[in-house]
C-alpha cells in the first residue's frame, strides 16, 4: 500500500496539471526556432538531447539527488546550499526567474498543505521547483530514481509539448519523441547519479543565447 501511495504521490507531482505554470516556458525554444537554429522533428530531438546530456544530466538530477538527502538527513543548511547553487547555475535572467517562480508556487502549495513551513526550510523552498519535488519525495518516502525519472518526464513532455506549438509537429510524432527521447533517460540517470560535488554543471552557450534573445522577442507565446 505504501507503495502504491508514493507512485501515486509521484504521478502528481510529475503532472501537468501541478500549478507551477510549466505549460508557459519553453526554455529558449521559441527564440531558436524563429532563428532557424532549430527545425522540424529531427532538429527538435537533437535540441532535447543536448539539454537531456548536459543540463539534466550534468546539473539537475544531480542537484536534485542531494537536495532530497538533505531533506532525508533534515539538513536544512545542505538544503539551502544546494537551492542557490541550482539557481547560480541557470545561465540567463529569463531562466532564473521561472526557476524562482516555480519553487514560489509550489512553496505556496505546500503552505496550503500546512508542509515545509519551518523557517530553516522555507526560503530555500521558495528558490526552485526541485526543493519543493524533492522535500514532497522526502516527506512521501517516494524513491530517488523514480522522483528524478518522474521528473525528467514532466520536463520532456513540456518541451514536446511547446515543440508542438512552435516547430510545429503533430501529436504521432509529439508521442514518438516521447517514446524515443524517454527511452535514453535511465542510462543518462545512472551517470548523472555518479558524478562528484565538483563535477557538478552545465553549459550550453546556444541555449544560453536563445533564452537572452527571448527576453526581448517581440512575438512570442511563452514567459521563457
Amino acid at each position: 500500500m505504501d507503495s502504491d501511495l508514493a507512485l501515486l504521490r509521484l504521478l502528481q507531482l510529475a503532472s501537468p496539471g501541478l500549478p507551477v505554470g510549466g505549460f508557459t516556458y519553453s526554455q529558449g525554444l521559441e527564440w531558436a526556432v524563429e532563428a532557424g537554429w532549430v527545425r522540424g522533428v529531427d532538429g527538435f530531438a537533437a535540441w532535447q538531447r543536448e539539454q537531456i546530456d548536459d543540463t539534466l544530466a550534468g546539473l539537475d538530477w544531480p542537484v536534485l539527488a542531494r537536495l532530497y538527502r538533505a531533506c532525508q538527513a533534515e539538513d536544512a543548511l545542505a538544503f539551502g546550499h544546494w537551492s542557490r547553487f541550482l539557481l547560480a547555475n541557470r545561465e540567463t535572467a529569463e531562466l532564473r526567474l521561472e526557476e524562482q517562480q516555480r519553487g514560489a508556487a509550489l512553496a505556496r502549495l505546500l503552505d496550503g498543505w500546512q508542509l515545509g513551513q519551518d523557517p530553516a526550510w522555507r526560503a530555500s523552498l521558495e528558490l526552485t521547483q526541485l526543493g519543493g519535488m524533492a522535500w514532497l519525495a522526502a516527506h512521501w518516502a517516494i524513491p530517488l530514481r523514480q522522483l528524478a525519472l518522474g521528473h525528467a518526464f514532466a520536463w520532456l513532455e513540456g518541451a514536446v509539448m511547446a515543440g508542438v506549438k512552435l516547430v510545429p509537429f503533430g501529436q504521432q510524432a509529439a508521442q514518438t519523441l516521447l517514446r524515443e527521447l524517454g527511452a535514453g533517460l535511465p542510462a543518462a540517470l545512472d551517470q548523472a547519479l555518479a558524478l562528484g560535488d565538483d563535477q557538478l554543471g552545465s553549459g550550453l552557450p546556444m541555449l544560453a543565447i536563445a533564452s537572452s534573445r527571448h527576453e526581448t522577442q517581440y512575438t512570442r507565446l511563452f514567459r521563457s
